[in-house]
């Protein structure tokens, strides 16, 4: 696997399969050049991009340069993912069964029913036995992306993929620039506290920016992240307040691409 936002340049690599788009670039030719990876040499791949709802206008606009529609897949549910990995492993035995090359492995399931098991319990452990890697498979819950009407130009977001718009009005001032009601400092969710930082939309950061540097460098888990609010100059983001001192601790750590940033409690 190779992660093109660490190495995006000079990399000639044979025989890429997949391209995964983590989110889809704010250039559509930038998205071409990186899909492109599959299709060297008239080989064919396949490019799998994960969007967020708000998204969908740079999706547009890649189909419009590429002039082809890309299909939307729906995500499997974990009663399918189990049944997809039940049906590999009946179809793993189906090919051995044909092969009939498991001369050694009869001889110890005979030594086993001259034990006294059941055959069918002597099948049943052994596929038990396959299937033990699935434990360190686990399938992490995925909620539904909800899409909500925004009514200010503030964007909030909380993890899994949604978007929040607050309730809150703006006011205008005697300058005409608005000014925000109180309370935006301040975590609506029990348990989190909510910290400034001091990058915002004029730097092109996206949530899943902020979730994934302060994830890794304060090692704490990206789901626990809570609510991230994007504005033009500055940012905010809710965080677990027994982790706080932690997140904290870790300034001049924090990166998205070459701009570092800062974290303070609003």
């Amino acid at each position: 696997m190779v992660a093109t936002d660490v190495a995006a340049r000079g990399l000639d690599i044979d025989d890429i399969s997949h391209v995964f788009n983590y989110h889809l670039p704010d250039d559509a030719e930038v998205y071409i050049h990186r899909i492109g990876r599959t299709g060297r040499a008239g080989k064919t791949g396949i490019a799998i991009t994960l969007i967020a709802p708000r998204e969908k206008r740079r999706l547009r606009e890649v189909e419009a340069l590429t002039k082809q529609l890309i299909t939307k897949m729906e995500l499997p549910t974990t009663a399918e993912i189990h049944r997809h990995r039940e049906a590999e492993v009946v179809e793993q035995v189906k090919i051995w069964l044909g092969r009939g090359r498991f001369k050694r492995e009869l001889e110890m399931i005979q030594e086993l029913v001259d034990a006294g098991h059941d055959p069918l319990n002597i099948a049943a452990a052994a596929l038990k036995i396959a299937r033990a890697d699935e434990k360190q498979r686990p399938i992490a819950e995925i909620a539904d992306v909800k899409v909500s009407v925004e009514r200010s130009g503030r964007q909030e977001y909380s993890q899994r993929g949604k978007r929040e718009t607050s309730g809150r009005h703006e006011l205008p001032t005697r300058g005409g620039s608005p000014r925000r009601r109180g309370g935006d400092t301040t975590s609506h969710e029990e348990g989190m506290i909510r910290l400034k930082l001091n990058k915002g939309k004029e730097y092109g950061i996206r949530p899943n920016d902020i979730v994934g540097t302060i994830a890794f460098h304060a090692n704490i888990p990206g789901f626990s992240i809570g609510k991230i609010r994007i504005e033009d100059k500055f940012s905010f983001v809710d965080i677990p307040e027994e982790v706080v001192d932690q997140v904290l601790k870790q300034n001049g750590n924090y990166r998205i691409g070459k701009e570092k940033f800062a974290l303070t409690k609003a």
